[in-house]
């Protein structure tokens, strides 16, 4: 019989040793992630639950589990200011048309590299977003996307077309941004090439999640709708975007708090 004991167990040896090694991680902690074994805990947790309405079990062995306190990750983004330099030195790097769609589209790590050619319209100008790259078993693979909700059309503008357009002259592969053999490219080996085209452009470093957050900060800095936003990105609800992203549009409710206050002003004025 599985018991409390034996899961708080395995999460402690996950959070210690639970990474599947692979050469491009050896410089990486060896344990999983507070929230990767939160979710480990979730899905034990709903089966658990299931056992118990078939009357297999009486009790849930999670209830009562001491589980790992999430670690909190300042969001960091690239200032408008430095972005033409991060762009630069990603096509001296011959990066660019990927770190560019990126930062157009603010597609997941694994979203990005599972686009292939049949998921994009050039005509209309959209990506279908159907498939991610992810890590399985040690190995590259596709992998179904997040959720529901990550399954998506997004909609890219005329200078992200043409940079595709040239990006497919230059491919002869399935995938949109292939590896040197024409396979998907390994989520981690696109991790250490932001890495050192930030460092030779003089930028501080940066996850490749923040990416993300720099394509929707910029969004909602420019007048973008958070529902659009949250529509892009591919989340479950426009609330956790605005709640992801409050310091943003909390910034936009001051600047139309002002606004608003000088029309008025005038208004009174005359």
């Amino acid at each position: 019989m599985l018991a409390g004991l034996d899961l708080q167990k395995l999460y402690k040896k996950l959070l210690s040793g639970g990474r599947v090694e692979r050469i491009e991680s050896k410089s990486q902690p060896k344990g999983l992630s507070a929230k990767t074994v939160r979710n480990i805990n979730q899905v034990i947790s709903s089966a658990m639950d299931f056992a118990i309405d078939q009357k297999l079990i009486a009790t849930n062995p999670t209830d009562g589990c001491a589980l790992p306190k999430l670690e909190h990750r300042e969001m960091k983004t690239l200032p408008a200011e430095q972005l033409a330099s991060f762009l630069h030195e990603a096509k001296e790097s011959g990066v660019f048309e990927m770190y560019y769609i990126e930062l157009a589209t603010g597609l997941r790590r694994g979203e990005l590299l599972g686009l292939k050619w049949e998921d994009v319209d050039l005509e209309r100008g959209t990506i279908q977003v159907r498939r991610q790259i992810a890590r399985i078993d040690g190995e590259v693979a596709e992998a179904p996307l997040k959720t529901k909700n990550s399954y998506r059309s997004v909609s890219i503008g005329a200078d992200a077309v043409e940079i595709l357009k040239e990006q497919k002259e230059k491919t002869n592969s399935e995938y949109v941004f292939p590896s040197p053999t024409g396979g998907p490219i390994s989520p981690d080996s696109v991790l250490h090439m932001l890495h050192r085209v930030l460092k030779r452009a003089g930028l501080p470093q940066i996850r490749f999640h923040d990416m993300r957050h720099t394509f929707a900060t910029v969004a909602l800095q420019n007048g973008v709708d958070i529902k659009t936003v949250s529509g892009m990105l591919g989340h479950y609800s426009a609330g956790f975007t605005l709640d992801t992203y409050a310091h943003v549009t909390t910034q936009a409710q001051r600047q139309a708090a002002d606004t608003m206050a000088n029309i008025l002003s005038g208004a009174v004025g005359n």
